[in-house]
């Protein structure tokens, strides 16, 4: 059955189911099958919807994810306000999300399942090297799950449900974590080496 043959059995507001899931955030083909085949018959309609706005449709087809981004003005063009806003990391976060790409890079290069899939431990266990946790073992813990709390919203991990301290690295992280940032992957960890022996340095030199 081919895409276009499958427009009568979709309903009227189909589009409009698009268009905000989204609006709202990253659509993932494990949200639906039916809204995401929805997507893939729709999306030149979408791009067409957009495009005024500002905005593009990223769709991985093969990773499974559609987002929007804010459309790059060329010379000449108005530049128009944003309506995808830019976030800005804190270095925890920053740090933590490089770290979940190189481990999404490992698992690829290794072949294993699509899915990484990885403990509340595990994840504790990556970012203790680099972020001073002194002598406080309890603030550590609170500190890493309020960042792991803050990769959850961004949308780059996910709780499974019934899984207890289990959480799914989206691949979408692939997107935002790119070449560049793999091809200075030594280079940023060497600064975080450093914040972190600063910020040791400093809670060594508290009153």
């Amino acid at each position: 059955m081919t895409r276009e043959s499958t427009s009568d059995a979709r309903p009227e507001h189909a589009f409009s189911l698009v268009l905000v899931s989204l609006l709202r955030g990253v659509t993932y083909r494990d949200d639906g099958d039916e809204l995401w085949q929805w997507m893939l018959e729709l999306q030149a309609r979408v791009r067409d919807h957009l495009a005024p706005l500002g905005l593009e449709l990223v769709l991985d087809e093969a990773e499974g994810y559609a987002y929007l981004r804010q459309h790059t003005a060329v010379e000449g063009e108005p530049e128009l306000p944003r309506l995808v806003p830019r976030r800005q990391l804190s270095y925890p976060v920053s740090l933590l999300l490089v770290l979940l790409r190189k481990k999404l890079l490992e698992s690829d290069a290794q072949g294993a399942e699509a899915r990484l899939v990885l403990t509340r431990d595990q994840i504790v266990e990556l970012v203790r090297v680099f972020l001073a946790d002194g002598a406080n073992e309890a603030r550590f813990f609170d500190r890493v799950d309020a960042h792991i709390n803050k990769v959850v919203e961004l949308g780059f991990l996910r709780r499974l449900r019934g899984k207890g301290e289990e959480l799914e690295v989206r691949r979408i992280l692939k997107t935002f974590v790119d070449a560049q940032w793999i091809s200075d992957f030594e280079a940023r960890l060497a600064a975080y080496r450093a914040h972190s022996a600063r910020g040791a340095a400093g809670e060594e030199n508290e009153p």
